[in-house]
């Protein structure tokens, strides 16, 4: 039950962090957000084995991200929350050119870790276009969603909120991140998006009650 473990904790650690950079403020939210964009990305490629299924690491940033911009929301607005989304994306874009740029240098005779870098970067550009289209779709659902389900519940049932615009806005985004991202570098998609969604689904009942209890202590 290792990794079943750590992925408890991972979940509780991202949550905790939100709500703390909440606290610090909304430039450190957005940070926050930005951070598990890119972190999203770069541990996408490491397949583990959860509950006896094939997944990746990245999920519970997926999710992290979309709490974290809920949090801007409900916090500083809708406006705040879409101008975050571009903000995530400028930086996405930046991370895909500096992470190509760091493979072209040429390595001296002394160095060990190109090879590394190598297999670790050189699928970036597929993974990261990927990404952006399924991020903006995505996190502009999710945005929108949590709009509405703020309206309908007149800013109440946090929680339910949460669940409402992250179990929807996250299939969407697992649904075309694993067909545009993954497609001819992961092994076994159907089982991937099966078990990734799971885990979101799992991540998003973790987290979401978390952050709603801590953040009765956040006063801006």
């Amino acid at each position: 039950m290792t990794n079943e473990l750590f992925f408890l904790l991972h979940s509780i650690l991202i949550s905790l962090f939100a709500v703390i950079a909440l606290k610090i403020g909304k430039e450190a939210l957005i940070a926050l957000l930005c951070t598990q964009a890119i972190l999203s990305n770069l541990f996408v490629s490491k397949q583990i084995i959860i509950w006896g299924l094939c997944a990746t690491c990245s999920d519970a940033f997926s999710v992290g991200s979309s709490l974290s911009l809920n949090l801007l929301q409900e916090y500083f607005g809708k406006i705040t929350a879409k101008k975050t989304i571009l903000i995530s994306i400028f930086i996405l874009i930046f991370y895909l050119f500096m992470s190509q740029m760091h493979l072209l240098y040429v390595p001296s005779e002394f160095d060990s870790s190109q090879a590394f870098f190598y297999n670790l970067l050189s699928t970036t550009p597929r993974i990261i276009t990927g990404s952006i289209i399924a991020y903006f779709i995505s996190q502009q659902a999710d945005t929108a969603l949590y709009s509405y389900f703020n309206n309908k519940f007149a800013g109440k049932y946090f929680i339910t909120r949460n669940y409402g615009s992250l179990l929807i806005s996250q299939l969407i985004d697992t649904a075309l991140f694993t067909v545009l991202g993954l497609y001819g570098i992961a092994q076994n998609l159907p089982q991937i998006f099966v078990v990734s969604y799971g885990v979101k689904v799992i991540t998003i009942i973790i987290s979401a009650p978390i952050v709603g209890l801590l953040k009765k202590f956040i006063k801006l």
